[in-house]
Order: structure tokens, then C-alpha cells, then sequence
């Protein structure tokens, strides 16, 4: 393996960042975008889990889901992650990786159910593995699907994947002035209301000491940069 200062790391991708410029749905474009930063990364060793989210499809349903049962919703938002992790498994495939989908709801036509030894095992023999379903309950987000499964799969970081290049005082598409990051705590993020990832996830996060890294997905070789100890982004951890 090469001398990378994360050996396996979960990487969190929002549904969102697959849908390109288009309102809702996949942009294939976006997908090979994704399968091209990890795919040096994969090939040099690194052991690579992926949780996506469902906004990009759920986006193009929230209209008929507004006055819906939050219970319902949620589901119908988990329902769309597997839709994206199946469409991450196929750009990833075609650019010569191997990779499983693993899901927190029973689709067992499509994808494994999730077994954390056998994710386990997928990511020892060199898979990549994409978790759908974000935990499998309602109330729970992707982000806090992700903490969970990167600390059950061991990963050393959590890399939460944005459009803009790490972690700022304010939103720095609307202000000029916003200051970023290089490091923060969990517990500024908290207080300060930062909306990193929600409470949920930060905070599981912070009770086990697990750093987060957000950074720039859009940036030229930063899943590569970012796994070599490069300043990327803004880390996340302890004061």
C-alpha cells in the first residue's frame, strides 16, 4: 500500500453532488466524476467505504411528500439512497473497480443486506462498498449513517465530500468576508451552529474521537491529496 496517512476512510457523498446542474435526478457525468477521484485512490490500496444520500431524487418528489408523515418521508428519502448507491456501483464497475452495495433495507434482489463483518470483509479483499439506506430508521440522516458506519468499519477519518473547500464562520456563497477553517472543534461546530453534518452525527463523532475532514470533492486529485495528509479542507476533532 502506498504511504497514504489514512488506510481506510468513509466517504460521505450527498445526493445532491450527483445530480450536476440538473434540478433533480443523475448527471452520468457527475457519477464518472466521482468513480475518477477515488479510482487512484482505490488502485494504490486504500480501503474505501461510501454512504450517499437521496436528495437529488427525493427532491423531485418533496412536492407530493409535503404533509406527509415524517416517518414516511424518511423512508421514502431511504428509499432513494439505494437508487444512487446502485447508480455508484455501476460507475465504479466500469472503471475497473470492484464494489458491493450494502443496505440497511431489505432489497436483497439488488444489494446485500448490511452484515458489518462481511463489510468488513468486502474492504480487507479490496472492494469498495457503498451503504444505502442511511441507518434503516426514520429520524436519522445520512450524516449520522455515516458516522455510524465509519466507526463500525474502523475508518480512521470521515471525509464528508461539499462543493466549497472546507469549513466557514458563515455560508461563503452569500458573504464575501466568511473566514475558513484549517481546524475546528467538534464542540465549535456545535455551539456555533455550523451545520457541518447535523448534531447527531457530529456528536457521535466527537464521543468516539473520530476526526471529520470536509473538503472540495469538485477540487483536481483531492480525494488523492486528502488521503495523503495534504492541507485539504478543514479537519474536524478534538481542542
Amino acid at each position: 500500500m502506498s504511504d497514504y496517512k489514512y488506510k481506510r476512510v468513509l466517504l460521505k457523498l450527498s445526493g445532491e453532488a450527483l445530480m450536476g446542474d440538473q434540478d433533480f435526478g443523475l448527471d452520468r457525468a457527475m457519477l464518472d466524476k466521482m468513480a475518477n477521484q477515488i479510482k487512484p485512490v482505490h488502485d494504490k490500496g486504500a480501503q474505501i467505504a461510501v454512504v450517499v444520500g437521496g436528495g437529488n431524487i427525493y427532491r423531485g418528489v418533496s412536492g407530493a411528500a409535503d404533509g406527509m408523515e415524517r416517518a414516511q418521508g424518511d423512508n421514502m428519502g431511504m428509499l432513494a439512497t439505494i437508487i444512487n448507491a446502485l447508480a455508484l456501483q455501476d460507475a465504479f464497475e466500469k472503471h475497473g473497480m470492484d464494489c458491493r452495495v450494502m443496505s440497511s433495507i431489505d432489497v436483497h434482489q439488488m444489494a446485500e443486506p448490511y452484515i458489518r463483518r462481511k463489510a468488513l470483509r468486502h474492504l480487507e479483499k479490496g472492494r469498495v462498498v457503498v451503504f444505502a439506506g442511511g441507518t434503516g430508521n426514520p429520524y436519522f440522516t445520512t450524516d449520522t449513517a455515516a458516522a455510524l458506519r465509519a466507526l463500525e468499519m474502523d475508518a480512521e477519518v470521515l471525509m464528508k465530500a461539499t462543493k466549497v473547500d472546507g469549513i466557514y464562520d458563515k455560508d461563503p456563497m452569500v458573504h464575501d468576508d466568511a473566514t475558513r477553517f484549517d481546524e475546528i472543534s467538534y464542540l465549535d461546530v456545535l455551539t456555533r451552529d455550523l451545520k457541518v453534518m447535523d448534531a447527531t452525527a457530529t456528536a457521535l463523532c466527537h464521543d468516539n474521537n473520530l476526526p471529520i475532514l470536509v473538503f472540495n470533492i469538485d477540487e483536481e486529485d483531492v480525494f488523492d491529496r486528502a488521503l495523503s495528509g495534504e492541507d485539504v479542507g478543514t479537519i474536524v476533532g478534538e481542542e
